[in-house]
């Protein structure tokens, strides 16, 4: 990457980078003495009474609006502790690289955040029985006129050109996968340490010409950013899900017992059309 782009990244991290810290900070002083080295059961996490999670922070799965935690996953994890007596420790990570080593290496209990269902994450992970239905879409800016030759209408006008997403996204094999479809090359750049949402405002600026992203995340922030348009889709609409190791099979059952009789519930209904109507 560039030195102009990464510049242009940081006016972008600076936000984050402030967020994140605070929670590192928080994290350190709570968590110093009771530091975990493997992952966790579910015996093993109940005993403590601590849940450890990893989540994104971005305006659907967690943020801070004014004094107070929300978001669509964390209210989820919220409730599904209440429900068994626990506590939860929950830190937002960036990278996606980052939450799942911390996962395999015991930081975390849980990545509670949308997570594409691929079998190459279930070679890696358990999955849980998905939590929401979602779609990769082309995030670009409004057509500029007739002559606008930057505008895609359709995917496969994607050919030559240089999509930016986040590091380690599923999305990449989609488009891998396009550009076989297409018959043409399409130039892929992974952004490190950064989510959707800085992408998108990266696009909408003029900083970068195309990125791919979730549509529920692009929804919300093209409410805000109206001059970028999200109307190409990527990818067909798929599973997402939680993650846990594959060292906690008694964890994922207990969540997967308690997420099929929340899904089914009033306050479940509630949370969801908070987030996602």
């Amino acid at each position: 990457m560039n030195k102009q782009l990464n510049m242009r990244l940081l006016k972008y991290l600076i936000p984050v980078v402030a967020i994140v810290s605070i929670f590192f900070i928080i994290r350190k002083e709570q968590t110093a003495d009771t530091r975990i080295t493997h992952a966790r059961d579910y015996t093993e996490i109940a005993a403590e009474g601590l849940l450890r999670v990893a989540t994104e922070y971005n305006s659907i799965s967690f943020f801070i609006q004014g004094d107070t935690f929300s978001g669509f996953h964390y209210e989820l994890i919220q409730a599904f502790a209440h429900s068994k007596g626990m506590k939860t420790s929950i830190t937002p990570v960036m990278s996606i690289e980052e939450r799942q080593k911390g996962l395999y290496e015991g930081t975390y209990d849980l990545i509670a955040t949308n997570i594409q269902v691929t079998n190459e994450l279930k070679d890696s992970f358990l999955l849980t029985t998905p939590i929401i239905r979602n779609k990769q879409v082309l995030v670009q800016r409004k057509k500029q006129g007739e002559k606008d030759s930057t505008f895609i209408h359709n995917q496969l006008q994607l050919a030559k050109h240089t999509i930016h997403v986040v590091k380690g996204s599923p999305s990449i094999m989609r488009i891998q996968n396009l550009s076989e479809e297409i018959g043409d090359t399409i130039f892929i750049r992974e952004i490190e340490k950064y989510g959707p949402e800085q992408l998108i405002s990266m696009v909408a600026y003029g900083d970068i010409d195309y990125a791919v992203c979730e549509e529920s995340i692009a929804k919300i922030m093209a409410d805000s950013l109206p001059q970028i348009d999200i109307q190409t889709a990527i990818s067909f609409t798929q599973f997402y899900a939680w993650a846990v190791s594959k060292q906690s099979p008694m964890l994922l059952d207990s969540l997967n017992t308690w997420l099929n009789n929340f899904q089914k519930s009033k306050e479940y209904l509630r949370i969801y059309r908070k987030y996602y109507k």
